[in-house]
């Protein structure tokens, strides 16, 4: 039996490059024609919104500060991967993007907790002690831990960021299709 109880007041918090979609190689996902799921992840992301209330993303876009794109182009990406998880009767709540450069420091960066308080203030009622994060990366682990959000770290061998061990996460698993095979065990 499962260890997750369908609950309206937790969230699955979701980080995009790396667990929704492909990361591109030494660059930024600038459009929507460069936009590509990864396996299973429209089906898994339907199958998790039977468990919690509310299914977030939380993503660092600094391509937008580096003027690689727009806020347009973003939301045209965001567009594109909204109406395919649509396609598999899945929703994302609410989308969240720091749009500033790493070097700013900004507190709406992960893994500062800019993006998580306003989640938090769009939707009082979650309960972080309750919610999951899902990253690849130790910033989305960082996060995680500051909050008191139970944190799964996707694991790729080839491309796993160097000292993830140190956040303890409390999963660690393949792909956002083998988080969905637990929780909905």
């Amino acid at each position: 039996m499962s260890r997750f109880i369908p609950s309206r007041n937790t969230a699955l918090f979701l980080d995009r490059d790396g667990v929704i979609n492909k990361r591109k190689k030494d660059g930024y996902i600038t459009s929507p024609d460069e936009f590509s799921f990864l396996p299973g992840v429209a089906n898994a992301i339907s199958r998790l919104n039977k468990f919690f209330g509310k299914t977030l993303i939380i993503t660092n876009q600094q391509g937008v500060g580096k003027g690689l794109m727009t806020e347009s182009d973003l939301e045209k990406i965001h567009q594109k991967m909204i109406a395919a998880i649509e396609s598999e009767v899945g929703h994302i709540d609410k989308i969240y993007h720091a749009p500033q450069l790493e070097s700013a420091n900004c507190i709406m960066r992960k893994p500062h907790p800019g993006m998580i308080h306003r989640a938090l203030r769009d939707f009082p009622e979650i309960s972080l002690e309750k919610s999951w994060l899902v990253g690849d990366t130790t910033a989305d682990l960082e996060l995680a831990q500051k909050m008191g959000i139970s944190s799964v770290f996707l694991h790729s061998p080839e491309e796993a960021d160097s000292g993830w061990e140190d956040f303890e996460p409390a999963l660690v698993v393949g792909s956002l299709a083998e988080f969905a095979d637990i929780v909905c065990e």
